[in-house]
């Protein structure tokens, strides 16, 4: 992470600066892995104690810019009322506050929230099976995914009691009919997590054209899971696999650090 800090040339808290430059990054990520909605979906990640003294203060893209156009200083700062708290000239979207928000202020690990409209997630989102444990990905996700159905665009503030309660304590959530949600305890974890379901997805919208598919016992998708090394604190908990990604976004285009 130290590789990626920047001098603000400002008062800013440190703490602050390294998470704005973090998701500034992961935006680009998104980006370059084709997770990009024009400028809708959001990552969001929860600012620490050391930055807001307690409260719950979360940033957030501005809306109207392109992922390939996020960078540290002009993420938004929020509260869970999707009110402004810097001086940022961008408006907020209502869809993203309301379901980041709420998952911000009630999951205590939820550091990092991810939405994506991907084509495979939002296939397999659409299927009243959801995700088959019948491959190589969706085996390593055994216990972690769970379903919020569809109530329409994310902007009522009701549905957030409704989408906690189905969410529970599993760090993924397909919301039927619209997509997919990771949250984790830090931004590269969440990262991993989105990316395994994602590609779980992917599989399984590919297998659908050949036929039935060999289904995976629970015992050995217990054992898949265990041993997924995405997982692994010894492994940086997702942290390797970001910091790779970080290293080809650089190589492309650095200006999210800005």
């Amino acid at each position: 992470m130290s590789a990626l800090l920047q001098s603000t040339g400002s008062s800013m808290h440190p703490d602050e600066w390294r998470c704005r430059v973090q998701l500034a990054a992961c935006y680009r990520i998104f980006d370059m892995l084709g997770w990009a909605e024009m400028i809708y979906n959001h990552i969001t990640v929860r600012l620490p104690d050391s930055v807001t003294g307690g409260a719950k203060h979360f940033l957030i893209n501005p809306f109207g810019l392109h992922y390939s156009e996020v960078t540290a200083s002009n993420l938004v700062k929020i509260d869970v009322a999707g009110n402004k708290l810097d001086d940022s000239p961008w408006p907020v979207n209502p869809a993203g506050f309301t379901v980041h928000a709420a998952i911000h202020e009630s999951v205590p690990d939820a550091h990092c929230v991810m939405h994506t409209h991907t084509t495979a997630g939002l296939a397999v989102a659409c299927t009243a099976g959801g995700l088959a444990q019948n491959n190589f990905y969706s085996a390593q996700l055994g216990g972690m995914v769970a379903y919020h159905d569809f109530e329409g665009i994310t902007v009522h503030a009701d549905e957030a009691p409704r989408l906690l309660a189905a969410m529970g304590d599993k760090p993924l959530l397909v919301l039927r009919n619209h997509g997919l949600l990771a949250h984790g305890r830090t931004l590269p974890l969440a990262l991993v997590r989105l990316w395994t379901l994602q590609r779980a997805c992917e599989i399984q919208l590919a297998q659908a054209t050949l036929g039935p598919a060999i289904p995976i016992a629970e015992d050995v998708v217990r054992k898949t899971t265990g041993d997924a090394l995405q997982w692994d604190a010894r492994f940086g908990a997702g942290q390797d696999v970001f910091d790779a990604l970080v290293r080809r976004v650089d190589r492309i285009d650095d200006s999210y650090k800005q």
